[in-house]
């Protein structure tokens, strides 16, 4: 009965502390989340390439995809959505 109530108030706290994000936030992972999907997507490609250059071609898109993905994350946690000011100020 102790465990059950352990795992219990584990699982409770664990579920609380994912409620504590903002909707700024999630939707800043779910963008870096998402640019993640489509830089692995490249990468695959690029792991089947038939060329060099189509290979290199691919991994700098994985690269790039990536880096924007970054960027837009980045620019919704520190950017107030309606006035496009830094910080919301």
């Amino acid at each position: 009965m102790k465990k059950t109530f352990a795992v219990a108030a584990v699982i409770s706290a664990l579920a609380l502390s994912a409620c504590n994000n903002s909707a700024r936030e999630q939707a800043a992972d779910n963008v870096e989340a998402n640019a993640e999907a489509v830089a692995d997507n490249f990468e695959a490609a690029a792991d089947n390439a038939n060329t060099t250059a189509n290979e290199t071609a691919l991994e700098n898109s994985a690269d790039a995809a990536r880096a924007i993905g970054e960027n837009k994350a980045e620019d919704l946690r520190t950017n107030d959505a309606d006035t496009n000011l830094s910080n919301g100020i």
